[in-house]
């Protein structure tokens, strides 16, 4: 296990290499001088010409490369030009309120999902069945961002049982939470009934019947746990994708994580801080799917740590 973590790990460390070229390229091609961000509206040509010169800007860019990623190593992510503190202090400022809005969202999106997906595949072709798989194609067909409003203008506008936008506890993170959660919930049940459709069919499974074993210890013992396998793929990613900031989503509940502070950055001009965030994002979204890979070997004995 520690030989495949050990492979994981350093094929990671080439996907991060090209995350840090790809984002210092594209800051090196973002029109207007970090320097004049960084000086005063009045600063004059000579000003800005001697603070390019002090932040090395004149350096051929292989040698900003270079200084960039040994600041990076040593744990130093730049300065904002615009919040004039340390990138990586408005970053990990802005994490916990991600997380929190990520957990509880996933939180809300396996306990719908996974019972529904469980019971539709159990009673294929039933009322039930009908039902959930009308529940995950609303889901999956109404955006996130249009939900968010819609749980806005109906539980905070119209009947008051909740704060319509801020950041807090459970009253103020259910709405951008749920409205996240919907989407995946749905693809979820669907993979998962589609998964528990497949396996109830297999020889196995009619053998495990003929042993008579009971039909709640089939399902949770032997069809759930190779019916779930690409759950655990889709649950990976979504998380990744909610740590990366929904943007939008707490763009309109005033959320103060990730996304928000990603809106700020661009709508600033803070390039330096848009490149620290990338990096970061991407950094914890190759970490989570290096999780997920030793997740599904551990739950599935025919995986190979290789």
């Amino acid at each position: 296990m520690l030989k495949f973590i050990a492979k994981r790990l350093w094929h990671t460390v080439f996907v991060l290499i090209g995350v840090t070229i790809l984002t210092f390229l594209l800051l090196k091609l973002t029109s207007g001088s970090p320097a004049r961000l960084l000086l005063a509206d009045t600063a004059t040509e000579a000003q800005v010409l001697a603070k390019e010169q002090e932040m090395g800007l004149h350096d051929p860019l292989y040698i900003q490369y270079f200084r960039y990623i040994w600041g990076v190593l040593q744990g130093d992510l730049g300065t904002s030009y615009f919040f004039k503190v340390p990138n990586a202090q408005l970053i990990f400022a802005s994490l916990p309120a991600t997380g929190y809005l990520t957990l509880v969202a996933m939180l809300i999106a396996l306990v719908i999902s996974i019972p529904l997906g469980i019971i539709a595949g159990m009673k294929r072709g039933s009322f039930t069945d009908l039902i959930a798989m009308f529940f995950a194609l609303l889901g999956q067909s109404i955006s996130g961002v249009v939900l968010g409003l819609i749980f806005m203008l109906v539980f905070a506008v119209n009947l008051k049982w909740l704060p319509s936008m801020g950041y807090g506890g459970l009253a103020f993170v259910i709405m951008p939470a749920t409205s996240l959660a919907m989407q995946m919930a749905a693809l979820i049940t669907r993979m998962l009934r589609s998964g528990m459709v497949d396996v109830l069919q297999e020889d196995y499974i009619t053998a495990t019947y003929a042993k008579g074993i009971s039909r709640r210890e089939i399902v949770t013992k032997y069809a759930l746990r190779n019916a779930i396998l690409p759950v655990i793929t889709i649950v990976g990613l979504q998380v990744g994708t909610f740590l990366g900031g929904a943007i939008v989503t707490e763009q309109i509940f005033t959320w103060p994580g990730i996304g928000s502070l990603t809106v700020q950055a661009i709508g600033n001009r803070d390039f330096s801080l848009v490149q620290s965030i990338l990096l970061i994002i991407s950094a914890l979204f190759v970490g989570i799917n290096l999780l997920v890979d030793i997740i599904y070997t551990l739950v599935d004995p025919r995986m190979s740590f290789n």
